[in-house]
């Protein structure tokens, strides 16, 4: 079974999106959460913290990531688990980094993902899951004292 992480990163009541490339074989044209596989040898939150400075250029503070919830696609040799984690801290302003695998970023507003064609429709409700101060809250003093080291 192969793992993928996903971030999300929430400030404000919006969460940062990726939109896929129209030109992506799995899920093309689409807007998910930035994330990728897990490598061997690595945990979820070293790939997540690898991951979103590939992607976005962020350093986030792992120890600040929390699990909201897996989602399982497919079956035998293709089925993908997914792991969906908050990211509560992180250092730097997302750009997009792989514009070969996303043709844009956005933050968007958590009660307006319901509106998006999403790669899992399941994303609105982990995220409207997470208690209110998570989900407004910008935190500036913690985001600009995450690690600095690299993922």
């Amino acid at each position: 079974m192969h793992v993928v992480v996903c971030g999300a990163l929430v400030e404000n009541g919006a969460v940062l999106l990726v939109h896929r490339s129209p030109k992506r074989r799995a899920y093309p044209d689409l807007w998910d959460l930035p994330g990728g596989h897990v490598e061997a040898g690595e945990s979820e939150p070293q790939a997540l913290a690898r991951e979103m400075f590939e992607e976005l250029g962020l350093r986030i503070a792992t120890e600040s990531s929390s699990r909201l919830g897996d989602v399982r696609v497919g079956s035998g040799e293709n089925a993908v688990q997914i792991s969906i984690w908050h990211v509560g801290e992180w250092a730097g302003s997302p750009t997009n980094r792989a514009p070969d695998e996303h043709d844009d970023i956005a933050w968007v507003g958590i009660d307006e993902l319901a509106g998006l064609p999403l790669v899992h429709g399941a994303l609105p409700a982990l995220l409207r899951s997470l208690p209110a101060p998570e989900r407004l809250s910008l935190r500036d003093e913690a985001r600009a004292t995450a690690s600095p080291g690299g993922p």
